[in-house]
């Protein structure tokens, strides 16, 4: 069983001290505003939020006081340590990324399965993969354990900070893997697959007795993991989609989520198959999001995964239910599910959507991974289309890997962006680190005597260009969440001069 809370110490609530970072901060708001800022100063306190922010920092405006001298007589606040990135064009900070869609206990089978269906899909690879944690003795815990460390390091080190994961049926391992959330350092969003009507693979399913039963244990289990003064891993209600659930589970689920108030997420309009699927088993109900909205399952907490083909009447639905998209991207692609008009639902339709892995069904466990091929979907659809407005732009995905990822989990006051009180989640990118596969020449550097500051700032879009398309886990050399520095690569720099800077002053 997982162990006692009282031995867990979360990472992401280490002791540290209140720290100035003072470098090129990139964020996007609000939907189509990216806003760079160089030389900006960012102060995070001991429980990591930002508490401090001064943009574009120009020492001949204050009587040429240094950045560590604006700050000191700004707040009187003598000690705590500097972090200066301010000098190197080649580095800034990002919001970390939030993953709304990813099966933890998939990640195995990344990679596996291409031009399989869906449907055969789940049953040939998926479900006999997921059994796998439901073994009743302690073995699964051993096997959990060692799948699921991996998952969160890969995703961490890649720079997503907070994930919604979907693990299984089994309550135990489930309970183990908030633990690992903690002790690694990521925030988590932890939903216990509930399935209970599975009919082309009896071995893997639980009875609606036995998912309650299970629910209660994980609420409660994580209400005695967190610490006392944040909410670092909390239960997401997760019925697997509508096919593998009675209307009885679907329900019962509905309303769990409005007596413990919690978040909800599920798969909608993957695959054409699995729409003509749900057609015929809740024939009284018009559509696919109808039978999630006759069971109460649609709100703004509700994560959306998918939704390729949806319907007007749907799009309506769930703009009116101010429920979220995460859109799939390399899944859609990889299974051959389709392409998502996600530039309508965005602009048009006015959903909020976010970006997701889709661990395993997608075979990239990086967002920005996610993001470099979510334009790239969207330029392919628009190719097929005709029309120019569905592509996606390089912001557009930005926005939703960061801000639209914490509409989507309900914490857009916390995360996505560069805020005062919001929490300091936030990912190092450097263009130059060790064996980076982005190339950059001095001429396309954003310097500090650049004269012209939309020069400087176009020069700095073109840099996030070269990072989307061709950067890596490589470039993110440190991650912070919670305000914690939970990763750290920069013992891997080319250049020594850049190493983080802490004093006391």
């Amino acid at each position: 069983m997982p162990s006692n809370a009282s031995l867990i110490e979360p990472k992401a609530m280490s002791s540290v001290s209140y720290t100035l970072y003072y470098g090129t901060f990139i964020h996007t708001p609000s939907l189509g505003d990216l806003e760079i800022c160089f030389n900006t100063l960012v102060g995070v306190t001991a429980a990591g939020d930002i508490d401090f922010i001064h943009k574009n920092y120009r020492p001949e405006e204050h009587d040429y006081q240094t950045a560590v001298q604006f700050f000191i007589n700004n707040r009187k606040n003598r000690h705590f340590d500097y972090v200066d990135y301010s000098q190197d064009p080649t580095k800034f900070f990002m919001p970390g990324f939030i993953d709304t869609h990813i099966h933890a206990s998939q990640f195995p089978n990344i990679g596996i399965g291409l031009d399989c269906p869906l449907l055969d899909w789940l049953n040939d690879y998926t479900f006999p993969l997921e059994n796998k944690f439901t073994d009743s003795n302690d073995e699964k815990l051993k096997f959990a354990k060692n799948v699921y460390s991996k998952v969160i390091q890969k995703t961490l080190t890649n720079g997503t900070t907070c994930a919604s994961y979907f693990t299984t049926i089994d309550p135990h391992t489930t309970n183990l893997f908030a633990e690992l959330l903690l002790e690694i350092g990521q925030r988590g969003f932890v939903g216990k697959v509930c399935m209970d009507h599975n009919d082309t693979y009896h071995d893997y399913e639980e009875s609606f007795e036995d998912c309650v039963d299970s629910m209660n244990k994980i609420i409660e289990r994580m209400a005695q993991l967190n610490p006392a003064e944040e909410t670092l891993v909390k239960p997401i209600i997760t019925p697997r989609f509508a096919p593998v659930c009675s209307r009885k589970m679907l329900k019962w689920l509905g309303k769990l989520s409005v007596t413990q108030d919690l978040p909800i997420q599920t798969h909608i309009s993957e695959n054409k198959k699995e729409i003509e699927l749900v057609h015929d088993m809740f024939p009284d109900c018009e559509d696919y999001a109808t039978v999630y909205d006759k069971h109460n399952l649609l709100n703004s907490q509700t994560i959306l995964a998918h939704a390729i083909h949806l319907t007007k009447k749907e799009r309506k639905m769930i703009r009116e239910k101010k429920c979220s998209i995460s859109h799939c991207p390399t899944s859609n692609t990889f299974i051959s599910s389709g392409e998502a008009p996600i530039k309508q639902y965005l602009y048009n339709d006015k959903i909020n959507v976010s970006l997701g892995t889709d661990v395993s069904g997608g075979f990239d466990s990086s967002i920005l991974g996610i993001i470099k091929h979510c334009i790239l979907v969207s330029h392919h659809l628009a190719m097929k289309t005709g029309r120019q407005g569905d592509k996606l732009t390089i912001i557009d995905a930005i926005y939703m890997a960061t801000q639209g990822g914490a509409k989507a989990v309900g914490m857009p006051d916390k995360l996505g962006s560069f805020e005062l009180g919001k929490k300091f989640d936030v990912q190092l990118i450097d263009l130059d680190s060790k064996e980076s596969n982005v190339d950059t020449f001095e001429w396309q550097l954003p310097t500090q005597h650049e004269g012209d500051h939309k020069k400087r700032t176009k020069k700095m879009e073109d840099l996030l260009g070269k990072w989307i398309f061709s950067g890596d886990d490589r470039n993110c050399v440190k991650v912070w969440c919670n305000g914690r520095l939970v990763i750290n690569k920069m013992h891997y720099s080319r250049d020594d001069r850049w190493v983080m800077v802490e004093k006391d002053f």
